[in-house]
């Protein structure tokens, strides 16, 4: 079984510009997020997986000088972009890391690899934790399936297209209660989340991987941080958006349910 560890990133941000090449105590945000994924065990490569918009350049150049590979795909669809570098790299599993969160769980990534190559689901999430810290576990082949018969384009929040218990084998790993705080962001979508997010990092050395853990006691060390981002709230689909993704699958289950067993018996 090969799996690939495969950090989404692009530059494209409008509300925090170019916030992946942001300094974030000695290194910028995206290259801590791949000096965790060099702390994770069982997987066979990390590939940043950005666009190919010449905007995104600087992304590539961050791959080079940090010893992983990269991948050029889809602007706007992220699960296509996800799938045709599995398809690149010959992948059976990946695990999707989001490149603008540097305090995502290492411990818990670990367990999803785990999990994986244990039990061979198509999906695992990891409920609980705060938002920015979980990463995901896709069987290629329920990628596959998803992209042969997806209507949506902008998939940057492709949640609801797997997250479909009827169709796919859904496996779920619980945040122990310390790390259970689903409400805190600890993400770069604004700058309100980076004031929060320098000042975790702030707290220990230059340069450093700190744990979740270990950011979660500052936080509860020096509540009043919290309030440097409470104001922002995630993004997430409309109502609109997924009714029609609701309604998508339950009109056309059969058709999924028979283009998913050819795709795993490899008759696709």
């Amino acid at each position: 079984m090969r799996i690939g560890l495969l950090i989404t990133a692009r530059l494209k941000s409008s509300r925090l510009p170019f916030k992946l090449l942001r300094d974030l105590n000695g290194y910028s945000i995206i290259e801590h997020v791949i000096n965790r994924s060099k702390h994770l065990y069982g997987a066979d490569e990390i590939v940043l997986c950005t666009s190919t918009n010449p905007q995104d350049k600087p992304l590539v150049d961050v791959a080079k000088n940090n010893d992983i590979f990269y991948y050029l795909g889809s602007e706007e669809d992220v699960l296509k972009r996800l799938l045709d570098a599995a398809i690149f790299f010959n992948y059976d599993y990946v695990i999707c890391i989001t490149g603008e969160n540097p305090l995502y769980s290492i411990e818990y990534a670990n367990q999803i690899i785990d999990k994986v190559k244990r039990e061979k689901p198509d999906f695992i999430t990891i409920e609980g934790l705060p938002i920015g810290c979980a990463v995901y576990a896709l069987n290629v082949k329920a990628l596959k399936t998803i992209c042969e018969i997806k209507q949506e384009v902008d998939t940057e929040i492709w949640g609801p297209l797997f997250n479909r218990p009827e169709i796919f084998n859904i496996q779920k790993i619980e945040a122990d209660s310390f790390f259970t705080r689903p409400q805190l962001r600890l993400t770069n979508d604004y700058p309100e989340d980076f004031h929060l997010m320098s000042k975790i990092f702030n707290n220990f050395p230059c340069k450093s991987t700190p744990s979740l853990h270990s950011a979660l006691e500052i936080l509860d060390e020096n509540p009043e941080l919290l309030q440097l981002n409470s104001m922002r709230v995630q993004a997430s689909l409309d109502d609109e958006t997924i009714n029609r993704i609701n309604s998508f699958f339950i009109e056309n289950h059969d058709r999924i349910i028979d283009l998913k067993n050819k795709i795993y018996n490899n008759d696709i």
